[in-house]
């Protein structure tokens, strides 16, 4: 039987770490920081750790009805999710994660970008 990514990467504390390090690079951009001003980042980071770890192949799920409820009020741009996604990547290789598996992340979350932007 096959690990997921989640499972081959130690499951969910490592996913919060790479998390917590895209989150400081969010949050050190001109792009995405505003959109984060007054977000509770503990609460944040924790949020997307679970989605992140749902994409790896971890426990839990996010429709896409879901995605687009929690991010319609942000306006986000194809820009900011072109940024988003480059920080995220930026992470994942910063923790040493193979090329392949980093690839099939940015996959899942390149498909859900019709539902993320909004403006």
């Amino acid at each position: 039987m096959s690990q997921t990514i989640f499972e081959r990467y130690g499951g969910f504390a490592k996913v919060r770490r790479v998390v917590s390090t895209f989150y400081d690079y969010v949050l050190d951009d001109e792009v995405m920081a505003p959109y984060f001003t007054g977000v509770d980042m503990r609460r944040q980071i924790d949020h997307q750790s679970k989605f992140i770890s749902a994409v790896m192949g971890g426990p839990g799920s996010y429709s896409d009805d879901h995605l687009q409820r929690v991010h319609a009020h942000l306006g986000i741009d194809h820009e900011a999710f072109r940024v988003m996604s480059s920080l995220l990547r930026e992470a994942m290789e910063d923790h040493d994660m193979a090329p392949a598996d980093v690839e099939a992340v940015m996959h899942q979350i390149a498909i859900r970008e019709h539902v993320v932007v909004t403006a």
